[in-house]
């Protein structure tokens, strides 16, 4: 397991341990706070700088960052590695330079009329960005996960399809913590796994500490090539007790769906009925850390891809759990990928308070079993209530 997430971990980047020491691996020097301020105010500064020039012309273009032994040390840099970054620094510097030029003189007028005032800021704030991503000046922590990516890149092209493709109705984000570890469960639909996507956007957008959510995924997910890395890059980790449990001690927000691809692909016919939830090791996790279980009901996800039918046959080629036949899939093509835009709501239940029990407890199978039941009845109970409520499903 330790392998797995090692290979997933960038190279490039600054590994930040989020806690501790890890099983089976030696946690890394952090970046102190201060410095990490510092750096990204001389950034901010040095992309102001492009100022106005000769006849009132505005560049965005960033000043080439002066390389220093404080950055150098903070970061564990090497005399050895040096030269390396400094290559990357350039090109950085190129490539920044080139796309600033181009937004600035003439154009800058235009872009104002087409981008909004301030647009100076945010390209700068661009080109930051990529300068970073270009030299390795970026964190991620040893499960792989890169808040910056997520937040920037990844959040920002999924919130426009869960705002206005799907216009997602949020409700009980009260119960949300701001603050320490809570597991979210969740139901499992829609044979894509867009409610896990839209979960994720839920939660950060209406936190008001904009929480990331850690989500365990399948052990498909970390095989899939190039969705593996991005994956890890958004916060996935391998559905285990180990990661679980460690992710909620270290008190982040955990998101677990237990009815697999058993919910995930389940017949249109048996939509909002769900699957069972396992043996209860999300519910062990939970009473070992301590922190709060949290029901999570998704309305909506089962009618983007009405399953009428699975290649059995070709799935098993595929070496895949299930490959859907639906309205318009494989019939349309690719364009049968396409989700229908229905009217999704996902409601946040009361959480379940897990502090009370004793540590021998997460080792009772009775407790388990009862705890996984309550929470299973929770969301569908919940489910049956937002569907009676439900005026429409695309509406």
């Amino acid at each position: 397991m330790s392998s797995a997430r090692e290979r997933a971990v960038t190279n490039e980047a600054k590994v930040i341990p989020i806690g501790g020491r890890r099983p089976g691996g030696r946690a890394k020097e952090a970046v102190a706070p201060e410095a990490a301020a510092a750096r990204a105010s001389a950034r901010t500064a040095r992309a102001a700088a492009g100022g106005s020039a000769g006849g009132g012309a505005r560049s965005v273009a960033l000043a080439p960052p002066v390389p220093d032994a404080a950055d150098d040390a903070a970061s564990g840099q090497t005399s050895d590695q040096q030269p390396d970054r400094a290559a990357g620094r350039g090109m950085a510097d190129t490539v920044a330079g080139a796309v600033g030029n181009v937004l600035s003189g003439p154009l800058g007028g235009l872009a104002e009329r087409a981008l909004g005032k301030g647009w100076e800021h945010r390209a700068a704030g661009g080109l930051d960005f990529l300068r970073r991503r270009l030299t390795g000046e970026y964190r991620v922590d040893e499960f792989g996960f890169d808040p910056e990516l997520t937040e920037k890149v990844l959040l920002t092209a999924v919130r426009p399809i869960a705002e206005k493709y799907f216009r997602l109705d949020v409700r009980g984000a009260e119960h949300l913590p701001t603050e320490g570890g809570a597991l979210v469960v969740a139901n499992h639909s829609g044979v894509l796994p867009w409610d896990a996507l839209m979960t994720q956007v839920a939660i950060h957008d209406h936190t008001p500490t904009q929480r990331h959510l850690r989500m365990l995924a399948a052990d498909l997910v970390f095989v899939l090539p190039g969705v593996n890395e991005l994956a890890r890059k958004a916060g996935h980790t391998l559905a285990c007790n180990e990661d679980a449990q460690r992710l909620l001690e270290l008190g982040e927000i955990v998101g677990v769906w237990p009815e697999g691809f058993k919910g995930i692909g389940k017949p249109f016919s048996e939509r909002y009925k769900l699957q069972r939830f396992g043996r209860g090791g999300f519910v062990s996790s939970a009473l070992r850390a301590g922190v709060p279980i949290i029901p999570c009901a998704i309305m909506g996800a089962e009618e983007t891809y009405p399953m009428i039918g699975n290649a059995r046959t070709v799935a098993r080629l595929l070496g895949l759990p299930y490959v859907p036949i639906t309205p318009t899939f494989p019939w349309l093509g690719p364009l049968g990928a396409v989700p229908l835009p229905t009217k999704w709501t996902i409601q946040f239940g009361e959480p379940i308070a897990t502090h009370d029990y004793p540590p021998e407890a997460a080792e009772d199978p009775m407790l388990l079993f009862n705890l996984t039941d309550q929470v299973r009845e929770t969301v569908q109970h919940t489910l049956y209530r937002l569907l009676v409520q439900r005026r429409s499903v695309f509406f």
